[in-house]
């Protein structure tokens, strides 16, 4: 009997310190998604040329953060915030360009990347199936995408923009599955700023992409 309350308690502790950490992370994305709105406002005017160099450190931070997630959560938590506003203002030219062609593609963007990030983002918290796999497809799909983006730079291909953009769909699809399967397996609040990072990653994305796809395509 006394084994059987243990397991019972021991359960009860994992699912609340799950429910805790999916609190924490997500408040996390909230938070970094606030600062990305900022960067973008205040940047606004800013040239593409400065764009790369925010883009870069926006980057470091990230990849700072790797080091310090073990070593200082406080930490860790700044740097992602700071990534946030890097990247907010480093996009802040692409997304003024959207918004001064066609105002309603944000607001339509926006709409449809909270509906895709609530529909893969359930299934992947509740699916038990392991989706490492997806993760591995989609993270050289990536790659892929990315040398197909490359192309389209040089080489005119009819409806290639749509094409870039519903592939990239496709795969932030897996990886928002797989990000909020890991945030579902996970207990460790250490983690919460990382996966945060991630599926902050997977929104911006998947904006980004269906923003190119409400604009039709204005920017070639």
């Amino acid at each position: 009997m006394s084994n059987t309350l243990s397991y019972q308690e021991m359960g009860r502790t994992a699912r609340d310190q799950t429910h805790t950490l999916f609190a924490r992370t997500m408040g996390y994305v909230a938070a970094t998604a606030a600062l990305f709105a900022l960067g973008a406002w205040a940047g606004r005017n800013l040239t593409g040329g400065i764009g790369i160099v925010l883009f870069i450190a926006a980057f470091a931070c990230l990849i700072a953060m790797r080091f310090t997630a073990r070593r200082s959560t406080e930490l860790t938590v700044v740097l992602l915030g700071v990534f946030g506003l890097l990247i907010g203002l480093a996009v802040a030219p692409v997304v003024a360009y959207y918004g001064s062609m066609d105002p309603r593609a944000l607001w339509e963007a926006g709409g449809a990347t909270a509906l895709f990030i609530a529909g893969f983002g359930a299934a992947g918290y509740a699916t038990r199936r392991d989706l490492t796999m997806v993760a591995r497809v989609s993270f050289w799909a990536l790659v892929a995408l990315i040398v197909f983006g490359i192309v389209l730079i040089f080489v005119n291909i009819p409806a290639g923009d749509l094409v870039y953009s519903v592939l990239g769909l496709v795969i932030f699809a897996g990886f928002t599955l797989f990000d909020f399967q890991r945030l579902r397996n996970n207990t460790d609040a250490a983690t919460a700023p990382l996966l945060a990072a991630s599926i902050f990653l997977d929104v911006l994305n998947v904006f980004l992409f269906f923003l190119q796809i409400f604009s039709g395509g204005n920017e070639r």
